[in-house]
């Protein structure tokens, strides 16, 4: 299995950048998805999650950020708006297959990662 996210860069506070991550190797529609972003020397935290599979749970993201999926294309995107200094971090792409709710935001549920991508907000 492989998560090749891409799509980051720099960009001016205020800006857009949209995220890709494609995925092989697995039944793609079967697989919740998500997108965690880590900034330096802190914890990986939870940005956006969208459902697949058995527990398919409703889309979720965080403010200014929203989730879409692909399946035909085995893609999963994350789109950021109004990016400010504080997004700044690497950005990954996770997948793992839920059988409840709840599980969404923790590291733990996903069992593949992809490598990062890179986003750079500057003031």
């Amino acid at each position: 299995v492989q998560l090749q996210a891409s799509g980051g860069g720099l960009v001016q506070s205020g800006g857009f950048l949209r995220l890709s991550c494609i995925a092989s190797g697995l039944t793609f529609i079967e697989y919740d998805l998500a997108w965690f972003c880590q900034a330096a020397e802190k914890d990986r935290e939870f940005v956006a999650y969208s459902g697949g599979g058995t527990y398919s749970g409703d889309s979720v993201a965080k403010e200014r950020f929203s989730i879409s999926r692909d399946n035909a294309k085995n893609t999963v995107y994350l789109q950021m708006n109004s990016l400010k200094p504080e997004d700044t971090a690497v950005y990954y792409c996770a997948a793992g297959i839920f059988q409840r709710a709840g599980l969404e935001p923790s590291t733990n549920s996903y069992s593949y990662w992809g490598q990062g991508t890179l986003v750079t907000v500057s003031s």
